[in-house]
Formats: structure tokens, C-alpha cells, sequence
């Protein structure tokens, strides 16, 4: 594909922008995610955050946590405000229920992110304590997945976490996939293994330079790779047997609205925000420069939410660098906040991986 936007799609990209504008106006709170521990139960080459079996970060008391949201409640319609517990690995928290079934108690929906270690085991007491939404890591075949994750039992453990959810009913679940150089020629297979599996939503994502991933090449495509991901992803769409899409990283020039169902745009700190693990209020947990806003053991978050957050509202400081003359600026504002570093420099772009600087 070249890098060329028809008239049709500049058109919808002109008026979502306006819609994004009055979203950041708004900044509605939609999804928080909450850091509950940095423990795993793996140790991920591509983490973000490089969590350990043995977090020098304590988990955060669950009455700190409800603190925050029992402050948040006045001002919000809980039912319209997802809950994410992340991590580390969330499901190491024997309390993790306990918390959900507060939450839901509150009116709030709430959801997890897993590597689907202890998943399967902890489905029913999950369910039973309100379970709305699930995400699980599946990142390729046996071989290819137990070397991302360094953990022998990652991939039949991660397939029978899947397999339980196809029998679920009443919870929204997909299957997150990291590609990379290990495991890309073996996704066509893949899709079909999904698909026979009964797996409804398959979601695509790329490695980002950061913790652990920063160091290892074998974790970041090509740029030719690249684009033929994206190829791959509209092809299963259009084929139509499993709903696929790429995160939600990244302006895509051509390819938007071709590979995931909404135009590109970062929610960071627009609808998103995140407490981490040690009380610090962030837009997301991707993120991991220091663009912290506050910590809710010395700040009030709704306080923070209402009148921090301005580098994520305002990304007019991110048009330097490679940023500085781009004409697809007006779409993208400067990616997403989690690839940026600490001094605010793009770490990559992705429609220049598409198309070429």
C-alpha cells in the first residue's frame, strides 16, 4: 500500500478529529486501570515494566484502592467507569476477588489482564465475583510462546485459560498476541487455531522499546514484516472467521480504520488513567517515563483528573523532532504517551515504519 489517504478517508479523520477534540474537552473518565501488584508468576522478554517473582514494590492495600474509588463515585456513573486490574500478574492477589466483588458492588464493571497462568483455576471465584471483561496472552505455539514468556507451562496453561472462556457466557474476552520475529510466520497458523478454538476477538500488538524489550532485536519486526502484519490483519478481517485488529498503538496513514474498528487515537489521560502499584496517578500503565500527574497518598484523584493530565491533553509539545514537519501530525499529535521517553522524544513511528521517513 502507498502512503497515500483517499479523500473519503481524510474526510472521517477531519471530523473524528473534532470529536477527539471535544472527548479531551470532556475527559470523561472511562477505564481506570489499577497496578494492583508488580509480583509474575513469569518473566516476559518484552515487559514493559520488568515485574519480578518478588516485587520490591509491595502490593498496594486494597483499602487504599477503594479510597480512591469511593472518592471517585460522587462524580462519575460507575456503571459507565471499566475497572482494570493489571500488573505483574493480578490474579497473584488472593484478594483479587474479594476486590472485584466490591467493585461490583459499587456498580463498577471491572475486568483482567492475565497471562493465563492461573487463569483457568481461578475462573468460577472470578465469575462469581462479577466478572465483566478478560484479557489473555497467547503468543504463538508452544515453542514460540513458552520462550516470550520463560515459563515451561505458559502455553497449555494460557490454551486452557482460552479454552475455559470459550465456555463462558456473560463475560467480554479476547486473546492478545505479541508478534514478533519468533512467532510471525506461524500467525496465519495461529488464526486458524483460534479460530477452531472458538476465539471471538483476536488482538495484534507490537513490541515497544522499553524494559526488557528494549534489549532483545528478536522482538521487533522489520518494517517490511510490519507492513505485512498489517496486510495480514485486514485480510482476516475481510475473510471474516475471527474479528482481528492491531492495538491501539500508533497512527497507521492508510491502514487506519483497515485493521481495528476506530480511527487511531491515544486515550491517555483523555479516558483512560491508571494508579500504580505504588500510588502514582498515570494515564496508563504502558506508560513508563515519568509523565506521572500525582499519587493518591498526597493527592485527591478526581482533583488530579479534572485539572492534571495537560501533556496528555495538549500534545502540541510533542511536534518536534521527526513530529516537527509532519503533515499526518493533525492525526497522530505525536503517537501514543507510552512511546515517548523521559525527555519526550519519539522512540518510533509507525506510519514512518509503514511508509518510510
Amino acid at each position: 500500500m502507498n502512503n497515500s489517504i483517499s479523500l473519503r478517508k481524510r474526510l472521517a479523520l477531519e471530523m473524528f478529529r473534532k470529536i477527539r477534540r471535544n472527548r479531551t474537552k470532556l475527559h470523561e473518565l472511562r477505564t481506570l486501570f489499577w497496578e494492583c501488584t508488580l509480583r509474575c508468576n513469569a518473566s516476559c522478554r518484552h515487559c514493559g515494566s520488568d515485574c519480578r517473582v518478588s516485587s520490591s514494590v509491595p502490593d498496594m492495600p486494597a483499602a487504599d484502592f477503594f479510597r480512591v474509588i469511593d472518592g471517585i463515585t460522587p462524580f462519575v456513573n460507575p456503571n459507565k467507569v471499566l475497572v482494570i486490574f493489571t500488573g505483574g500478574e493480578a490474579l497473584l492477589r488472593p484478594d483479587l476477588e474479594q476486590c472485584g466483588l466490591a467493585l461490583y458492588r459499587r456498580g463498577y464493571p471491572w475486568g483482567v489482564v492475565s497471562n493465563g497462568l492461573l487463569f483457568a483455576g481461578r475462573l468460577k471465584s472470578l465469575l462469581s465475583a462479577g466478572l465483566r471483561t478478560a484479557t489473555v496472552s497467547l503468543d504463538g505455539f508452544r515453542e514460540e510462546h513458552n520462550w516470550l514468556r520463560c515459563h515451561p507451562d505458559s502455553f497449555d496453561n494460557a490454551a486452557g485459560a482460552i479454552e475455559a472462556l470459550t465456555r463462558t457466557a456473560g463475560v467480554e474476552w479476547d486473546v492478545v498476541t505479541c508478534a514478533n520475529q519468533r512467532n510471525f510466520d506461524g500467525l496465519p497458523r495461529l488464526k486458524q487455531f483460534l479460530t477452531d478454538m472458538g476465539v471471538g476477538r483476536w488482538r495484534i500488538f507490537t513490541v515497544f522499546p522499553a524494559g526488557r524489550a528494549a534489549s532483545i532485536p528478536e522482538l521487533r519486526l522489520g518494517d517490511g514484516q510490519f507492513r505485512a502484519l498489517m496486510d495480514f490483519i485486514g485480510a482476516c478481517r475481510k475473510e471474516g472467521k475471527i474479528k482481528v485488529s492491531y492495538g491501539c498503538e500508533g497512527f497507521l496513514g492508510g491502514y487506519e480504520m483497515e485493521v481495528r474498528d476506530r480511527f487511531y487515537e491515544c486515550a491517555a489521560g483523555v479516558s483512560a488513567a491508571s494508579i500504580l502499584a505504588d500510588g502514582s496517578i498515570s494515564g496508563c500503565p504502558s506508560i513508563r517515563a515519568n509523565y506521572r500527574q500525582g499519587n493518591i497518598y498526597k493527592d485527591d484523584f478526581m482533583e488530579v483528573w479534572n485539572s492534571g493530565f495537560q501533556d496528555f491533553r495538549n500534545r502540541e509539545w510533542t511536534r518536534r523532532g521527526k513530529c516537527a514537519d509532519c503533515a499526518m501530525f493533525r492525526y497522530c499529535e505525536g503517537n501514543g504517551m507510552h512511546l515517548r521517553d523521559g525527555n519526550g522524544d519519539l522512540l518510533f513511528c509507525h506510519y514512518e515504519r509503514l511508509y518510510g521517513g
